[in-house]
């Protein structure tokens, strides 16, 4: 066994020395291996994932479609068993070992407490591994390289478990004060700080600031919208939570005239799961968290 899973670490490693020097030759040097052998490898790998990895041209080797959306997958594999084989799970064998992601930014914070709040009530410490915003969470959870995931939306036709938690409140906030309804308005809008929360957040933008009048700048990163908006100027659309002691203190201002938003939050995850109980355990916790 540990012989197979040494051989699937390998292709893994091929794999994203490929992708980071851009051909097979280069990756062979890297490795230390012929290029007979990394082409082997591949060839498995693309067999195992029933797959296309990579496209060869004039240009170099360049990643399929199929190629770029493994990457991160791979690039996670690697990263875990790196700190298995440096004896890093020794540590958590008597602790919780649970997978979270967040679909968005703006419930980075929320994951962190959820991790204070296990260790406070149930005695245990997540182990929590990092994930891209942008993996599609709700395939992270189907194969398994995510046990709970937080989203807006749950996948279509998903037989994952969901769990609806309460939505997230987003208040419309500006450095100025500002009121959308009156009519002093017009274009003169200052500069929108777009934070790119999916198609339903989209609707209700569009509902609030017409087209014509928008100047905005997208910021996928919550907090770091926040930051931009503190130091450039400006209005957005933010978590409550995550404005509050700006508003109290007066760095920001509620924008008149325009009603809160509401992003549906749930929790996606395998009813299946080995870990259930955990899960469950950790869903417990986002219910207290979002209900104080």
């Amino acid at each position: 066994m540990q012989d197979i899973h040494h051989m699937q670490m390998n292709a893994i490693d091929t794999f994203l020395a490929i992708a980071r020097d851009g051909s097979f030759h280069a990756a062979a040097e890297a490795l230390n291996v012929t290029q007979t052998t990394v082409s082997a490898r591949i060839r498995v790998l693309e067999e195992e994932l029933s797959i296309s990895l990579f496209d060869r041209g004039p240009g170099g080797t360049q990643l399929t479609a199929s190629g770029r959306q493994f990457r991160p997958y791979a690039e996670q594999m690697q990263r875990t068993w790196a700190f298995l084989k440096s004896g890093g799970a020794a540590p958590l064998q008597d602790r919780l070992s649970l997978r979270l992601g967040a679909q968005l930014s703006m419930w980075d914070a929320m994951l962190v407490d959820l991790v204070i709040w296990l260790e406070e009530q149930k005695g245990k410490l997540p182990f929590i591994l990092n994930y891209d915003h942008a993996l599609n969470m709700g395939e992270a959870v189907t194969q398994q390289l995510l046990d709970l995931a937080i989203v807006t939306e749950a996948p279509h036709g998903t037989r994952l478990q969901v769990e609806d938690l309460p939505p997230e409140e987003l208040i419309l906030v500006s450095d100025q004060l500002l009121d959308l309804a009156g009519p002093q308005m017009g274009q003169n809008l200052p500069l929108f700080i777009n934070l790119d929360f999916g198609r339903h957040y989209d609707r209700q933008v569009q509902e609030v600031i017409p087209k014509g009048s928008r100047q905005h700048i997208v910021l996928g990163n919550a907090g770091m919208a926040l930051r931009y908006l503190h130091k450039r100027g400006g209005m957005g659309f933010f978590p409550r939570s995550m404005v509050a002691e700006a508003l109290r203190d007066g760095r920001l201002q509620p924008v008149a005239g325009v009603a809160p938003m509401w992003l549906d939050c749930k929790a996606l995850y395998h009813s299946g799961s080995p870990i259930l109980s955990q899960i469950e355990e950790a869903i417990q916790g986002l219910r207290s968290l979002r209900c104080p």
